[in-house]
């Protein structure tokens, strides 16, 4: 039985995290939001090994987390009438209207209108904004997902939404379930829909690997578009969170 751990190391004043699998390749992926440097490594590479294939892409590993550097953050949302708020890759300006009715939000033209009582706090206007995020989401999730599913020839057991840190999606394989990251619903539908069809293929492979490439070129031609467009203009979490 291999019992190789996964390591961490420095290579140019870069902390690499080294996650080793069972896979035939070794892979370097750099992430938003700061950059951080993973390598999916076979069991059998050794810390050294992975040190020289790291040195071989250092200057690309360099500018990747220097374009991550240069993106655009957010300032921390206070819920106030003429904020920025993005819903499916269009921008929006927040409109918060006071009434005594119940809460709601409607999407008008240009505007997300907020619709809550005077003495709603921060934190709980954040929520309802949430709360719209999901079931929006949820519609356009299920649709595509039954597209999908017929189209791959593959069966879900289960999906959920939640908020997730890192990931825009996760595929457990053994339980055919699937988790959408919340805030997919402030990104354009095409990378939505390419989410969907990465997590689905899972289903069919379980590795990013040759195949799995196979697979996506299949089904969605423009995937790497797609996920290009995620790593430079959208975050996987908001900073300003509360």
């Amino acid at each position: 039985m291999n019992t190789v751990k996964n390591s961490l190391i420095q290579v140019s004043d870069i902390e690499i995290n080294i996650e080793r699998k069972d896979i035939k390749n070794l892979h370097i992926g750099v992430y938003p939001p700061n950059g951080r440097v993973r390598v999916a490594s076979p069991l059998n590479i050794d810390d050294e090994a992975v040190r020289l294939a790291v040195i071989s892409r250092l200057s690309w590993i360099k500018r990747q987390i220097k374009s991550f550097g240069e993106q655009r953050r957010e300032s921390k949302r206070e819920m106030l009438s003429g904020e920025s708020h993005y819903f499916l890759g269009k921008r929006y300006l927040l409109d918060v209207i006071y009434d005594s009715k119940k809460h709601f939000i409607a999407l008008k033209h240009s505007k997300i209108e907020l619709h809550i009582k005077s003495n709603t706090t921060t934190e709980n206007r954040y929520k309802l904004l949430q709360e719209w995020y999901r079931k929006e989401l949820n519609k356009i999730v299920s649709k595509l997902i039954d597209k999908w599913e017929k189209r791959i020839d593959v069966k879900l057991n289960n999906w959920q939404i939640k908020k997730m840190r890192t990931k825009w999606g996760s595929c457990n394989i053994e339980k055919k379930s699937i988790l959408f990251n919340l805030y997919l619903a402030r990104v354009p539908i095409e990378c939505i829909e390419y989410i969907i069809v990465h997590e689905l293929v899972h289903l069919l492979e379980r590795h990013h690997n040759d195949n799995f490439k196979i697979y996506m070129n299949r089904f969605l031609p423009e995937w790497e578009k797609c996920r290009n467009m995620l790593n430079q203009s959208y975050l996987p979490y908001e900073e300003w969170v509360l």
